[in-house]
């Protein structure tokens, strides 16, 4: 059996549903950030089967600066959260929108 590129974009599928509803369902601040980067992912697979299917490497460039991207949001992003969650051990994402200022 064959692994086409429609299994691979049901995976992607799949992946980018669990994301969202993680990001939908879940209050804390640490996992809803865990499951933006799981649908970055899946958008990168997603990618990366579309330039397989077409013969490009267009798909597998994007895929690269979408990851230098997502590099760069873990290193602020994540520096930023762990640094909430250490002064305010049980912050929700509710509380996080009192920073607004």
């Amino acid at each position: 059996m064959t692994v086409t590129t429609s299994w691979y974009l049901i995976l992607s599928a799949l992946m980018f549903g669990i994301g969202t509803i993680g990001v939908l369902v879940r209050r804390n601040p640490l996992i809803m950030f865990m499951c933006v980067e799981l649908m970055l992912n899946a958008v990168n697979l997603s990618f990366v089967a579309f330039g397989r299917e077409l013969g490009d490497m267009a798909g597998q460039v994007v895929v690269f600066f979408v990851l230098v991207v997502a590099a760069a949001e873990v290193v602020v992003g994540l520096g930023i959260i762990v640094s909430i969650l250490r002064r305010q051990p049980g912050a929700t994402a509710d509380d996080l929108a009192s920073l607004k200022g």
